[in-house]
């Protein structure tokens, strides 16, 4: 299974889908399933399919080996004429994501590995800042802090920060890839909880009741991001190379 570790090297790419549909988010799935299953490209190490719960949408979390395996699949001719047009069809908005790890921290009661696995029970929450190129390390860093006080709010199990590189999307009617707005403006949070419960009691808790280290936090989270992209997810499909791949 594949796990979060920064310590891995993992060039890790989030293919963020939206839609607008329930029904197209099972067509999602399923072409998202059928390109997992049959992988096989240089320096593809796994692949995670996760389905929107709050909004109608797909994530796939996937780790390579390196940048440049990641370029030979997107100019490949079957991405180019095959999955980007399949995709395009069936979405509102798709952003392809390249990003290292920068840090993963767990509950201390849940060891010190954060797996990501359809055969967990995982609530998983992607959230997509945005941020000024300057301020993308301050940010990365101020995230770093938060598990200070997340330890101790029920039902949270692990959050991992991820540093973004790149981010393209699909450009206008020609399905081309294109890049989005600066490099480096936008840091991924991937955090798993015990269920959408314990996750909304957290983020509808009301201000008078925040620790203050929580306090700090966001005054300091809101003082440097530009915008907040978020969804709620349950992993259902993973797949790993068949043998390791050196980095």
């Amino acid at each position: 299974m594949p796990f979060i570790n920064p310590e891995d090297g993992h060039l890790t790419v989030l293919n963020l889908f939206k839609t607008d549909t329930r029904d197209r988010v099972d067509t999602l799935v399923k072409e998202m399933k059928a390109i997992v299953d049959t992988a096989a490209f240089p320096g593809w190490i796994s692949s995670t399919v996760h389905r929107g719960e709050q909004n109608p949408g797909t994530a796939n979390f996937i780790q390579w080996r390196g940048m440049q395996d990641l370029e030979s699949r997107y100019n490949d001719s079957e991405f180019k004429h095959h999955t980007v047009p399949v995709f395009r069809e069936i979405t509102t908005y798709v952003r392809l994501m390249q990003t290292e790890v920068e840090l993963s921290q767990r509950h201390p009661a849940l060891g010190d590995v954060t797996e990501v696995s359809p055969e967990r029970d995982d609530y998983t929450v992607i959230e997509i800042l945005g941020v000024k190129p300057a301020d993308q390390g301050a940010l990365v860093d101020a995230l770093g802090t938060a598990h200070s006080f997340l330890v101790d709010v029920p039902g949270y199990r692990s959050q991992s920060v991820l540093r973004g590189i790149r981010s393209r999307n699909l450009d206008g009617g020609r399905g081309t890839l294109a890049a989005v707005g600066t490099d480096n403006d936008f840091v991924v949070v991937y955090s798993q909880w015990d269920g959408k419960e314990s996750y909304d009691a957290f983020r509808n808790q009301a201000d008078a009741e925040w620790s203050s280290a929580r306090g700090a936090f966001d005054t300091k989270r809101y003082s440097l991001i530009t915008s907040v992209d978020w969804n709620s997810y349950r992993a259902v499909h993973t797949r790993s190379a068949a043998q390791p791949v050196a980095a």
